[in-house]
């Protein structure tokens, strides 16, 4: 082989191991690390392309409701369990036609194509279900609130974003009015 060739190795070498560190650092900077779920940018990147594929598309707003008197009352790793729990049944709900993200502290938020958008009272029983801690039943609640596209005069990710908002905050004092939310864990 000639020394100039053996001279590009390692250079080469040293390079595509730094583009895998770096890819692996971005693909890591999507993912929220408690709960798998995409955070607010990688979500937002892949319910854009959904929605430019399906305009009619279900966006979905999830916020657990009592989480600070959870972890007040039971201890923060109860209040990780709460949110990991709520993250695996917003991802079981959507299935492989949405994607599911976790915008922070314990807000979710779900894009589905139209044409497979689940029961939103399903995602809402869900959410409602007792989940264990520590060998403890705990109760776990949520306001959901949605918003299809189709629905709306201009069709965008933050228009739909923030009629689901409205939806849920709507949905928080309806329950809170029942007297369905949590008061004490």
């Amino acid at each position: 082989m000639d020394t100039q060739a053996l001279a590009l190795v390692p250079p080469l070498v040293g390079w595509a191991a730094h583009s895998g560190f770096l890819a692996h650092r971005l693909a890591v900077a999507r993912r929220d690390p408690l709960t798998g779920l995409h955070t607010r940018a990688g979500w937002t990147a892949r319910a854009t392309r959904l929605i430019r594929r399906h305009p009619d598309a279900l966006v979905v707003l999830v916020d657990l409701d009592g989480f600070k008197t959870l972890n007040d009352t039971h201890g923060h790793a109860a209040g990780d369990t709460a949110l990991t729990v709520a993250a695996s049944r917003l991802t079981t709900w959507c299935g492989r036609h949405g994607v599911a993200g976790r915008l922070g502290g314990d807000e979710f938020v779900a894009a589905l194509d139209h044409t497979h958008s689940p029961d939103l009272t399903e995602l809402d029983r869900a959410l409602h279900r007792p989940f264990i801690h520590a060998g403890q039943t705990l109760p776990l609640a949520a306001s959901v609130g949605s918003c299809r596209l189709a629905d709306l005069p201009v069709r965008t990710l933050p228009g739909a974003l923030a009629a689901a908002d409205a939806a849920m905050y709507a949905a928080k004092g309806r329950a809170a009015r029942r007297g369905q939310r949590p008061a004490s864990f």
